[in-house]
């Protein structure tokens, strides 16, 4: 499975910048995007595993539940 590349503007706006078969290829964009771009857009870039574009846009666009640590 591929991993895609994407850039997440305000609101929630995904656009596809590109697909990586390599963890280490799109680790390496993304990390580059961030330090280039992200600080003068104030736009986030994410990479998801995914099987299609499809489903990584839904991954995306769900948002996550809050972490739970411990038990009150």
């Amino acid at each position: 499975m591929p991993y895609f590349v994407y850039r997440i503007s305000n609101p929630l706006r995904l656009t596809h910048l590109d697909t990586k078969e390599l963890y280490q290829d799109a680790r390496a964009l993304v990390r580059s995007l961030r330090e280039t771009e992200a600080q003068e857009t104030g736009d986030q870039y994410r990479m998801v595993f995914a099987k299609h574009q499809a489903e990584a846009e839904k991954l995306l666009s769900t948002p996550r539940d809050e972490r739970v640590i411990g038990e009150d």
